[in-house]
């Protein structure tokens, strides 16, 4: 019977394992939790979400809702998971992350073709089929022998956003609500006058920053920028970002010139992250400035925000669009290490990787894997899933939206596979 290593129990190693053991293939799934954990875990648990606990909007007009019901429509274990722990958060699937990493590490355990291996592995095995799903914090003599056969690996930094009590929060300067009243008003939204955010961009600007060894802002990934960096880049940056007050009227219909949401961490709906402040600023540094928001002015913080490290290969010159190294087929590489970008996207991965087979281009799960075997691609840099990745209709629809519906239809009529 066929025996596949893979080595990392995160979402795409967790992903890639379901995948085959449910095709009646032997698994040995290495995982070095608990015995070792990474600078940005907490949890013993597979698959922890160590940054946002929303894996983005999920309707057909956005690209990463279709790449959500293209694995549906796979069977994927995480997307699968995620929908039974899902949590409010208006068009988006946000999950209670600790509910939903322990439902995927019941799965994976307790399934009779997946044999759990516990601690670190040094090598890459020397035969047989491999799939790499080590993380982007992948280092030591694993990261080493990846590159003996790579070449040094790139890296750049990823950001955490801070999550505080929602009993912490200041409700006379808060209310709930969704942008443009779309879904249900699962998010707190904390509005500044004009005066408040001027005093907090530039508060946030010159804030001190935590020291990081060999840190350039130029290196961090555009998708996931310290609000600091962005805040640095002008004063109105985080007014057409994370700010954005548009959509966003109080109870008397009042507009507002910037707002921060707060979104829902947990199905107790007791803690919230600060949706777009991911940061690398100090512990009391951000005490201090996100206390200039004044529904923040007594704010108890259960996680600061923090860096790490992100490592990725590059991948169009070393992968194909099954996610294999072209110099050895019989090693796969999946997950944000191959520089896809965001959890559905490293969920993704791992399913293409497990299955060795190239879906159409035409499908967001397809557009993802040419995305990052295109040898075209000279300076590659992470990605996340974008209808700019298909292909465009043949006819051309003015409205954004029924174009992006129109492209999602598309896709998941021709989501189609042989193995």
């Amino acid at each position: 019977m066929t025996t596949v290593t893979i080595i990392g129990a995160g979402l795409a190693g967790c992903e890639a394992a379901w995948q085959l053991a449910e095709r009646n293939v032997q698994i040995k799934l290495h995982e070095m939790k608990p015995h070792a954990m990474s600078p940005a875990h907490q949890s013993p648990y597979y698959a922890e979400l160590v940054c946002s606990n929303s894996l983005r909007g999920d309707s057909l007009e956005n690209a990463v809702g279709l790449l959500k019901e293209e694995l549906r429509r796979m069977n994927s274990l995480i997307i699968s998971c995620a929908d039974v722990t899902r949590v409010p958060a208006g068009g988006a699937l946000a999950v209670d992350r600790e509910a939903f990493a322990r439902l995927v590490t019941e799965k994976i355990q307790t399934h009779e073709n997946i044999t759990i291996i516990e601690g670190e592995v040094d090598t890459i095995p020397n035969d047989g089929r491999v799939i790499i799903a080590s993380g982007p914090l992948t280092q030591g003599k694993l990261a080493d022998d990846i590159a003996a056969k790579l070449g040094t690996p790139l890296f750049f930094f990823d950001a955490a956003a801070p999550i505080v009590t929602l009993e912490s929060i200041d409700m006379t300067h808060a209310f709930w609500g969704s942008r443009y009243d779309k879904g249900t008003p699962d998010y707190v939204n904390c509005p500044l006058d004009k005066s408040q955010y001027q005093a907090f961009v530039q508060a946030l600007a010159t804030a001190e920053q935590a020291q990081l060894r060999d840190f350039e802002d130029s290196r961090v990934f555009e998708g996931c920028l310290p609000v600091e960096v962005l805040a640095r880049r002008g004063e109105d940056a985080l007014r057409y970002g994370a700010f954005k007050p548009v959509g966003l009227s109080g109870p008397d219909g009042e507009k507002h010139y910037a707002v921060l949401q707060l979104r829902k961490d947990n199905a107790a709906g007791d803690l919230l992250n600060l949706v777009g402040c991911q940061t690398h600023l100090t512990f009391g540094e951000q005490r201090r400035v996100f206390g200039m928001i004044p529904a923040l002015r007594n704010a108890e913080y259960m996680r600061y925000g923090v860096m790490h490290r992100n490592t990725y290969i590059d991948s169009p010159r070393h992968l194909d669009a099954c996610f294999r190294l072209k110099s050895e087929p019989r090693i796969a590489f999946a997950g944000q290490m191959t520089g896809v970008e965001g959890y559905v996207e490293s969920c993704a991965s791992g399913l293409v990787a497990a299955l060795g087979i190239e879906f159409p281009e035409t499908t967001a799960i397809g557009a993802l894997a040419h995305y990052i075997s295109n040898p075209a691609i000279v300076n590659f840099q992470p990605m996340n899933i974008n209808f700019g990745l298909l292909p465009p209709l043949e006819q051309r629809i003015r409205d954004k939206r029924e174009r992006y519906r129109t492209i999602s239809e598309r896709a998941l009529r021709e989501l189609y596979y042989e193995e």
